[in-house]
């Protein structure tokens, strides 16, 4: 009987090799056999509209998130009680949301056109567009709470969850850009 020897290894010697082993995305990395994706591995990623180094697009982006957030979240309140208040907070949330939208998405527009690298990946385009319907629709949910503020129930709690559905895709996207390729990122020599 052949006795078959297994071999103890250690456990973050197994972790190093399983993540060496992981795939790496296959958009763009400077080792890749396909030569246009080298290509676009070697276009600069780093942000051209910045304030000390800080992407504006980046720093501008959370303030619409948190407000079509807190609109739906304020749609949800009043459809518990009833109380106007909330419709009154729901009318300014949704407004911001908006005209906040409207600023980060100049930004994000200005570093598209303006940076190769980030002009020539797909999720960049698929992020732009996301972000493009979600201002549509903050824009949509603003002005039927100006107009026709008693039409909140439903219209604008529907309103209100398509742009929470937008603005985790765009995010998502948005994350991609960031965590996947790069994006905006500066890397110090010195880590």
């Amino acid at each position: 009987m052949v006795q078959q020897e297994t071999q103890a290894t250690d456990p973050q010697e197994s972790e190093e090799v399983e993540s060496a082993n992981e795939e790496t995305p296959p958009e763009a990395s400077s080792s890749h056999p396909n030569p246009a994706l080298r290509a676009v591995a070697d276009r600069d990623i780093g942000s051209a509209i910045a304030v000390a180094g800080h992407p504006v697009h980046a720093m501008l982006v959370h303030f619409p998130i948190a407000l079509v957030i807190s609109t739906l979240g304020v749609d949800l309140l009043y459809w518990l009680n009833g109380d106007p208040f909330w419709i009154r907070v729901g009318l300014w949330s949704s407004g911001f949301a908006f005209i906040f939208g409207v600023l980060a998405s100049l930004a994000g527009t200005a570093e598209l056109l303006a940076v190769p690298g980030i002009r020539v990946r797909v999720a960049s385009w698929n992020h732009a567009i996301a972000g493009i319907t979600l201002i549509a629709v903050a824009g949509a949910n603003w002005g039927l709470r100006l107009n026709v503020p008693e039409a909140v129930l439903p219209h604008g709690l529907l309103l209100s969850l398509l742009a929470s559905a937008i603005t985790a895709l765009a995010g998502w996207h948005g994350g991609k850009l960031v965590f996947d390729h790069g994006v905006g990122l500066i890397i110090s020599t010195k880590q």
